[in-house]
């Protein structure tokens, strides 16, 4: 007989009936009581055992951890907590688990413990809930993406450029570290290498992207990138997922209505199809604000927060009216801000694009038109020759989700900014060939989907969003 998942058995309404189930034991109570689970869902399914014609080396081994194959009659429970348990007739021990040395046990632990164990957290309710929203976020994404005629792209992983332009790469090299070919020049000679050339693992796919766009017209990429940034604050990874539409022919306005289409898409799709998750975390959140000076704690519930972003249409200023407004503000004037505002040009801080969203427009926000000194080399250059066709999306609770542009389309003006920075051109040839041959406007937008997996879980440390994470000191597992 065919085992069936325990998501499958719970919301089937079909009741009695011969089942086999098979999953790992959550706890296992007065000899008789198993609450077994196998990831398919948050819930338990309780497996009641005949304990008086049960062998007691097989009731000892029934332990918190452990593997079963469980085989009975699903009838409604006469119990509280579930609609349905199991009258077992037979089970089987497919994997023992030693109780003095398994370390998720049934109680609450910190994340910083469960992180030690990171191939084993999986197994508690909040990372099970976290990872299973985590798979439908990716689905969802792919969903948006095929329904709206987009062609998915794998770009490449090992890379010759740094698209971002920040130094902050790992390098990708087959030279023995103790003695590498030396030129005269007293530096490494990389054409000794694997590839030729030096290469590093990339930190964006957007320039392969770019390349596909001015050719397929709609296309994204969605794969891993890297940045070898020595910071372990809870907002960084070594390790991270980009999402990085790119489309020709279309500017910054529909560059802007894309990303807030596709925001509102995956999020209402998570509040539509998998609000069992939600609903726990939630009220994780709840438990853990009751904890927490009044001031700290968080002024909407996580799912008053996805329906924030799926209710409200986006605010869009400029960054020029941004600054104003914050300048203007009452934290700032009363220094309340940890980074004032005082002049135009500087880079907005998380606690900046929270104040506009949260209390200034109330609403999810769109800035546009930044200064070109804090953006990248390939965002086109407005006619004030000081600002470009950026735009950054903000979300309540976490300050930046999206970081878009439109592309800059025209040859000579990239040529000089490629120049300006000193990058050497013969690097990014092939990027400026699509300028020279049937050049389009056309924007594009980059989402780290661990971001995306910390808003809508409402997770506060980036660890804790991807299964295994990578972080200066840390690549175990």
């Amino acid at each position: 007989m065919k085992h069936q998942t325990i998501v499958t058995i719970l919301d089937d309404q079909l009741t009695p009936s011969d089942v086999v189930v098979k999953g790992w034991v959550r706890t296992f109570r007065g000899n008789r009581f198993i609450a077994l689970n196998d990831g398919s869902t948050l819930r338990n399914l309780q497996c009641v055992i005949d304990f008086e014609n049960t062998k007691s080396e097989l009731l000892k081994r029934i332990t918190t951890g452990a593997a079963l194959s469980v085989k009975g009659l699903l009838v409604e429970s006469q119990g509280q907590g579930q609609r349905v348990e199991v009258q077992v007739s037979q089970f089987e021990i497919l994997g023992d688990s030693d109780p003095e040395l398994y370390p998720i046990q049934p109680k609450k632990h910190s994340f910083e413990f469960l992180r030690e164990h990171a191939h084993l957290r999986i197994r508690t309710n909040t990372f099970g809930a976290v990872m299973r929203l985590r798979s439908a976020l990716s689905f969802s994404v792919h969903k948006y993406f095929n329904q709206n005629g987009f062609f998915h792209l794998h770009s490449p992983i090992i890379t010759g450029s740094d698209a971002e332009g920040a130094g902050e790469l790992f390098r990708v090299s087959q030279l023995d570290p103790k003695s590498p070919p030396i030129q005269e020049n007293g530096q490494v000679d990389f054409s000794k290498d694997f590839f030729g050339k030096e290469t590093h693992l990339t930190v964006s796919g957007q320039l392969e992207a770019e390349t596909y766009a001015m050719a397929m017209s709609k296309v994204y990429t969605f794969g891993p990138t890297f940045r070898a940034e020595n910071s372990n604050t809870a907002r960084h990874l070594a390790e991270f997922w980009m999402i990085e539409p790119e489309v020709a022919f279309m500017d910054l306005a529909g560059n802007m209505d894309l990303a807030e289409d596709f925001l509102k898409f995956i999020l209402n799709d998570m509040l539509t199809n998998h609000a069992e998750d939600l609903a726990f975390l939630e009220d994780r959140l709840i438990q853990e604000d009751k904890s927490k000076p009044e001031r700290e704690r968080q002024t909407m519930t996580l799912t008053e927060k996805l329906q924030f972003v799926v209710d409200n249409n986006f605010t869009r200023l400029s960054y020029t009216e941004a600054i104003e407004i914050l300048k203007n503000s009452k934290p700032n004037k009363k220094k309340s801000f940890k980074y004032p505002i005082d002049e135009w040009g500087v880079d907005l801080q998380s606690e900046h694009e929270r104040y506009l969203v949260e209390k200034h427009f109330q609403t999810p926000v769109i800035l546009f038109d930044y200064p070109a000194k804090i953006k990248a080399f390939y965002m086109r250059l407005n006619d004030d020759q000081t600002t470009v066709r950026a735009m950054d999306i903000l979300f309540p609770g976490i300050g930046e989700m999206v970081g878009g542009s439109q592309r800059e389309e025209r040859l000579d003006v990239l040529e000089q900014k490629i120049k300006a920075l000193g990058i050497p051109q013969e690097d990014l040839n092939w990027y400026l060939d699509l300028r020279r041959f049937g050049t389009a406007v056309h924007s594009g937008f980059g989402l780290g989907f661990e971001r995306l997996v910390m808003f809508t879980t409402g997770m506060s440390n980036i660890r804790d969003v991807i299964p295994f994470p990578r972080t200066p000191g840390n690549a175990d597992f």
